[in-house]
């Protein structure tokens, strides 16, 4: 078995036969049929380090008491030194959340789990919401004894629940037969208000004089309070140990724990309820969580507890039925919930497998994106979210579409004066409601730094990935900002997604976190078939803008694709050509776009900037997937993946030249090619099949089917 755990108990909790605290009995409990019990030590302080637990590695770390510090610290110093001699891959810190922090300063890199069996709030390191946020950072698991305490640590946050944090109760072995009962009442604790023992003393010495067949026994004591109850029949029995205890259980027929204090979860009725007590118990605190059957006070004082021991005594069929529930109802079974507690730590010892767990058929995905919709949703034709979207949700997954821009516009104010502020509590709210395994981002530079943090401090597990359409080459428009945007949250994502190869790139520092995006196509919206018109009046078709998002042509602005395009038509004297965003040419967009494509027999497609390998024009998709003979510069490699009866490849603009005006006068060589090219590009890079690989490599796992853009 890989991996050895370090358990620390509190420095007073001592793993001891006769006197164990709640954290020792907790360990004992659940190492006995764990399965790293063999890899598990347990570090604490005794000085009876005779009375041990048997069977269980155990470190005893002594100090001098006479130094200045004090003995907690010294004794979690003490614990520190031998962590750095030894090598574990848990620490396993019981009850001291304030052990934790001061551990994690000189070991940062160690995994830890931190059990908390009291309220927190009462625990140094974990008083304030704050602590307690840094506790969710530090920690690879948080266990708490109840729901009762888990809600304590999250009262103040604004955070309901963490993904790392569980409840594992106190548990017991069951026993199959209900032991013969005496006629035994029996209070096993501190013997002070909090435990509700001055009123239960006060009670059950009216019990022992009206019910003379009757006794009481008392296990516990308190140098700090003083009651002094007295009755023949009433047995104080001081400290004894836990096995002497749970044997008292098996013979008693009714136990009390008429608390006053808010328990974290109250082992005594737990215990007393295994061993067939029919258990009168109060509300407080975890205490309802501990059995299924049991007799609640509606108050706690003495006369109160008279009446409820007096129904148990009178009504023999009232006790024995709830005697045989409780036996045969345990709420929490040790051996059940040891499993429980080692699939957790299996989980922090193997974090680098958590992916490869998590089944990837149905994940829940929040993508964020700009879907235009302040534009009226004239992009949805080249809309790479949108396609993705629909490709996720084709594959079974559940997606959220947040449009981060339309968002932040439609929510301006004179305080927020873009809406980046609503925008990021939107995404922070929606990522903790909605509880994402991925967080899919594109082109969305509004998002703080700190919104991200706060979403994986929150969900450690949800993997936050980009992709980005923009020219990254410095022989590109914009290079230098588009790098800046792309980086933006280097330290929080998993995968890039880019549709420039990034071999050619060579800014980027971790090339394996970047892997190659092809413009993808959807059935829904490619839905064309141009080859089949026989009725085109245009030749070729382009477009260009200059600016997606803006719509419209800048006045007088020209780049290098307009000098390339009016050296073409001069070259192509007898071509119609069909052009959109030259010369005063607005743009076409959404539907009037595919109602003038299906009027031109062939298409080129054309980026900004040198050629580059695999980078391309968004609307590559647009053409080839609608069919269109399509013309690429042979300087993309994009015949990497397309043959020469797939998509046409030209070598400089003579070249172009030559083969528009030679597939304008072979036309079923075009109808041929643009129908093979529609064809080959839906089989390599279908919605479905980009969404896949994204989901693949985002979370470590094998492509399902890999393709030959696929790395």
């Amino acid at each position: 078995m890989k991996g050895k755990i370090a358990i620390l108990l509190p420095y007073k909790d001592q793993f001891i036969k006769d006197n164990a605290g709640s954290a020792s009995i907790w360990v004992k409990d659940f190492s006995k049929n764990s399965r790293f019990k063999k890899n598990t030590t347990v570090f604490g302080f005794t000085n009876n380090t005779n009375k041990i637990f048997n069977n269980f590695k155990y470190i005893n770390l002594k100090f001098s008491k006479f130094g200045i510090q004090s003995n907690n610290l010294q004794y979690v110093n003490k614990f520190i030194d031998v962590l750095k001699k030894k090598n574990f891959s848990l620490i396993e810190i019981h009850n001291r959340p304030s052990y934790i922090l001061h551990i994690e300063k000189y070991l940062p890199k160690n995994k830890y789990i931190l059990v908390i069996h009291n309220n927190p709030q009462s625990l140094r390191g974990a008083v304030t919401p704050k602590d307690r946020k840094k506790l969710i950072k530090v920690c690879s698991k948080i266990i708490f004894v109840s729901n009762w305490v888990k809600e304590k640590f999250f009262e103040g946050l604004d955070i309901k629940n963490h993904e790392i944090c569980q409840v594992v109760y106190p548990s017991i072995n069951k026993i199959s037969k209900l032991p013969k009962k005496e006629k035994l009442i029996t209070f096993v604790g501190k013997l002070n208000h909090s435990k509700g023992y001055d009123t239960f003393g006060k009670a059950i010495i009216r019990i022992l004089k009206k019910y003379k067949d009757w006794k009481s026994i008392v296990i516990g004591d308190e140098p700090r309070e003083k009651y002094n109850f007295k009755h023949n029949r009433l047995f104080h029995f001081g400290w004894i140990t836990h096995d002497e205890t749970m044997n008292i259980y098996k013979k008693s027929s009714i136990s009390v724990v008429p608390s006053h204090w808010e328990e974290p979860f109250g082992r005594t009725s737990l215990e007393a309820a295994s061993r067939g007590c029919a258990t009168i118990l109060s509300r407080r605190g975890g205490l309802p969580e501990t059995i299924p059957y049991g007799i609640y006070l509606n108050r706690i004082n003495q006369n109160e507890i008279f009446k409820k021991i007096k129904l148990l005594i009178t009504n023999k069929k009232l006790r024995e039925d709830l005697q045989k529930k409780s036996l045969k109802n345990v709420f929490h079974e040790i051996k059940k919930n040891t499993i429980t507690l080692d699939n957790l730590r299996s989980e922090v010892i193997n974090e680098k497998n958590v992916f490869i767990k998590r089944n990837l058929s149905n994940l829940k995905i929040l993508n964020i994106s700009n879907f235009g919709n302040r534009q009226f949703n004239r992009l949805y034709y080249i809309s790479i979210a949108k396609k993705l979207a629909n490709g996720f949700i084709r594959n079974g997954h559940d997606v959220i579409n947040l449009s981060d821009r339309d968002v932040g516009k439609f929510n301006k104010s004179l305080r927020d004066f873009k809406g980046k502020s609503y925008l990021n509590t939107m995404i922070y709210e929606t990522a903790k409601n909605y509880k994402p395994d991925l967080i899919l981002l594109g082109h969305s530079y509004d998002i703080e730094n700190e919104t991200l943090e706060r979403i994986k401090d929150y969900s450690k597990n949800t993997v936050i990935s980009q992709w980005f359409e923009d020219h990254l080459a410095d022989t590109g428009p914009d290079f230098s900002l588009n790098r800046k945007k792309l980086l933006k949250y280097d330290n929080f994502i998993k995968s890039n997604f880019i549709t420039t190869h990034p071999s050619t790139l060579d800014f980027l520092k971790k090339k394996d976190n970047f892997h190659y995006l092809p413009i993808p196509v959807d059935k829904n919206i490619e839905k064309l078939k141009i080859y089949e018109n026989k009725n085109q009046i245009c030749d070729v078709f382009f477009s260009m803008s200059h600016g997606v998002n803006r719509g419209k042509l800048k006045r007088d602005k020209v780049d290098e694709r307009h000098n390339f395009i009016t050296d073409l038509i001069t070259e192509c004297p007898n071509i119609i050509f069909d052009i959109y965003g030259y010369k005063n040419r607005e743009p076409v967009w959404a539907e009037d776009f595919y109602k003038v494509i299906v009027n031109s027999k062939m298409a080129l497609n054309l980026t900004r900037g040198k050629p580059l390998k695999y980078l391309t024009s968004n609307r590559i998709a647009s053409l080839i997937g609608n069919g269109l003979l399509t013309f690429i510069d042979k300087k993309t490699k994009l015949n990497n993946f397309f043959n020469n009866n797939e998509v046409v490849f030209y070598s400089g603009l003579k070249d172009l030249a030559d083969k528009i005006n030679y597939y304008k006068s072979n036309e079923s060589s075009r109808i041929k090619i643009a129908k093979n090219g529609r064809r080959k590009y839906f089989d390599l890079f279908e919605c479905q099949k980009v969404a896949n690989y994204i989901i693949s490599k985002s979370f470590d796992r094998d492509i399902p089917k890999f393709l030959k853009w696929m790395d």
